[in-house]
Formats: structure tokens, C-alpha cells, sequence
């Protein structure tokens, strides 16, 4: 086959290139499963087939037609802006811990393709099918992206393996909504943050995958718009009960990408990022973001923010050093360390919220 995954028009063309190339490594680290690798979901496909877009009709047509007019066709690929990469004299640390990054990268990409592909599949909903064939296509570009990036190392990601055999985890829909529209959301505030570093310091750019992060992140504002329509079909799902489920999807999410960032200090000094300084640049967009459709947003200058999100991180610092081993002394530190990072978390949590009127439209368009 002589097609590129970047010049697919659907889902099933673009995973039929991926489908030839694999390797045992990268795939046994897609596989693990811990609190903070990511995750394959499916859920009840039969109430997301029964939403219905006709409260959002306008702005649900303008983001289809954007959609459907493609235009990252073709741009996920190689060209004369790949500069050569010397992997075997990269220092071992940063080619770990980039490598880390681009295989956690490629299998967030690719759960979110199997959830949409799955919810296209079974709908028969038009409206719906219709979004999930489109979002499922551009995820899987992404992660056939990545992992040419990956093959390039030595290594990618078995991804007809990942869908067989990785674990899925059930969420209702509305649990869905809310963190995947989190997780587009902080992947674009993510990406465009490092994409505008770099254009002010392109020396500090040891990869040529980052020059692609702008089209990358469009691809991920529009995903959010998308379940952002969705919530917005249905008022109850940001109303009573539901917002405290949407304060725990925040705080989550917030906390996970801050632990998860600090596990990477070398690739972080390596693009001249401070990670924690980053966090509070990401955790900023993605609140102002995400007002577009959450009634709450985080109080992240509060006093016990930074100490807990510091407390989850030592934990996790813990709990990595006693990998594998066994015997009293090690039982005791994993489980003072869990419950650690436990309270941490709910002291997280009970910080008070700070309350945001939604506006009337919902529909945003990128401007970082």
C-alpha cells in the first residue's frame, strides 16, 4: 500500500497503512496500565446513538462542514522540514523520556480513534456517526504520525495488538463528555504552549515533530468543540449533582497531567520548559477554555493547590522507587504513598471552585 496515513479520508485507510509495522517494546509500554497511562474506553453506545443536535443545529453544521473540508489532509507526514535525528547519539535520558512521551502520545491518540470508530460503527444516528467517522479519522493520523516518528527510533506502537488486547474501561457518556472534552482541550493548550516556546526559541527544538503541533492542536480544539455541542444538547449534564462530577474531571485531569509531566525533567530541560510553570500555563488556557460550557472553574492560585499537587508527585516519586520489589519494607511505602497521593487528592478537591456564567453560544474558535 502506497498510501500515507496523513492522506486518508477515513479511519479504516488510515489504521490499514499503520497496520504492517510494529515493535515489542513500544507496545509493551502502550500496554501498561497504571493511574496515569492512558486509557481505552467504550460506554453505551445506544444513548450517545439517541442524542439529538437540533438545540445546537447551526453551530453543530458550521463545525461538520469545518470538518469535512479537511483541511490537515496530507500534512501529517514527513517532508522537507524533517530535519535528521540522530537517535544513537541522543543522551539516554531525553531519548528515554522522549520516547516515553511519544508512545504515551500515540496510544492517547489511538484510544480516543477506537472509541470513535467503535460509537460509528454501532450508531445509526447520521448527525453522530457522521462526527465520530471524522473525529476517529484525524486521531488516527495522529497516531500514525507518531509512531513514523517512533519507527524512525527503532520502536512503534503495535496498534491492531493495543485494540485487541489492551484493556477497556466502561464510563457512562456523560463521564466521556466530560473527560474527553478535557482531554482535547488541555492536548490543544498543551500543544500550542510548546509550539509557541519553540517559535521564540527554535534552537531548543531537538525534534522536527513539534513543528506539526499547531495543525495538531487545531485538530484537537475542534474535537472539543464537538463535545462541547454534545454537552450542550442536554442542560442537565453541567446543572445539580453533575457539576460536582465535572469538578472531579477537572481536578483530575489537571493533577494526572501535572504528575505525569514531572516524571519527564529531562525532557522538559531539554525545550527550556520548567514543568511546573508550564502546568500553570496549560492549566490557565484550559480553564478560560473550558468556560465555554463548565459553570466552575479551578482555583488554581489557591494556597493548597501547589502543596498537594507537589505531595501527589513525591508519592508517585515513591511508589516508583519500590517497582517490583517485594518484602514488608516496600508494602509499607506503596501503601503510605497511595494514601498520600489519596488525601492529597481530596484536599485538591474540597478547594472552593470559582463560578462561571456559560454563554449563549458555545462555539470557540483557537487563539493562542
Amino acid at each position: 500500500m502506497n498510501m500515507h496515513s496523513a492522506d486518508a479520508t477515513t479511519v479504516e485507510e488510515a489504521l490499514a497503512v499503520q497496520a504492517q509495522m510494529d515493535s515489542d517494546t513500544a507496545t509493551a509500554m502502550a500496554m501498561e496500565e497504571t493511574l496515569l497511562s492512558p486509557r481505552f474506553y467504550t460506554t453505551d453506545f445506544d444513548e450517545m446513538d439517541a442524542i439529538d443536535v437540533e438545540p445546537v443545529r447551526q453551530d453543530w453544521d458550521r463545525l461538520i462542514a469545518q470538518m469535512v473540508s479537511d483541511p490537515n489532509r496530507g500534512h501529517f507526514k514527513k517532508n522537507e522540514d524533517w530535519d535528521h535525528i540522530d537517535w544513537e547519539g541522543m543522551e539516554p535520558a531525553l531519548r528515554k523520556e522522549f520516547i516515553d512521551f511519544l508512545v504515551s502520545s500515540c496510544t492517547s491518540e489511538f484510544s480516543g480513534c477506537v472509541l470513535y470508530k467503535e460509537m460509528k460503527r454501532r450508531g445509526n444516528n447520521k448527525d453522530i456517526t457522521q462526527l465520530f467517522q471524522l473525529m476517529a479519522r484525524d486521531e488516527a493520523r495522529h497516531a500514525g504520525f507518531i509512531n513514523d516518528a517512533l519507527r524512525e527510533a527503532g520502536v512503534a506502537v503495535n496498534l491492531g495488538f493495543l485494540t485487541q488486547k489492551k484493556k477497556y474501561t466502561y464510563f457512562r457518556p456523560k463521564f466521556i463528555y466530560y473527560a474527553t472534552y478535557l482531554s482535547e482541550k488541555i492536548g490543544y493548550a498543551r500543544y500550542i504552549t510548546i509550539y509557541r516556546h519553540l517559535e521564540q526559541h527554535p534552537e531548543l527544538r531537538f525534534h522536527p515533530i513539534f513543528k506539526w503541533f499547531k495543525e495538531w492542536c487545531n485538530d484537537e480544539f475542534s474535537h472539543g468543540e464537538a463535545f462541547a455541542l454534545l454537552m450542550k444538547t442536554d442542560p442537565k449534564l453541567t446543572r445539580g449533582i453533575n457539576v460536582y462530577w465535572i469538578k472531579f474531571f477537572l481536578t483530575a485531569v489537571y493533577a494526572t497531567m501535572h504528575v505525569r509531566d514531572h516524571q519527564r525533567p529531562v525532557f522538559h530541560k531539554a525545550l527550556g520548559i520548567d514543568p511546573t510553570e508550564y502546568g500553570y500555563e496549560v492549566f490557565r488556557k484550559t480553564s478560560e477554555l473550558s468556560r465555554q460550557i463548565f459553570p466552575i472553574t479551578l482555583d488554581i492560585d489557591h494556597p493548597r493547590w501547589q502543596r498537594n499537587l507537589d505531595r501527589m508527585h513525591q508519592a508517585n516519586v515513591e511508589l516508583a522507587q519500590v517497582e517490583g520489589q517485594k518484602g514488608l519494607g516496600a508494602t509499607l511505602t506503596r501503601l503510605g504513598a497511595r494514601l498520600k497521593a489519596g488525601f492529597s487528592f481530596v484536599s485538591l478537591i474540597t478547594i472552593p471552585s470559582k463560578s462561571n456564567s456559560v454563554p449563549v453560544s458555545t462555539r470557540l474558535e483557537p487563539v493562542y
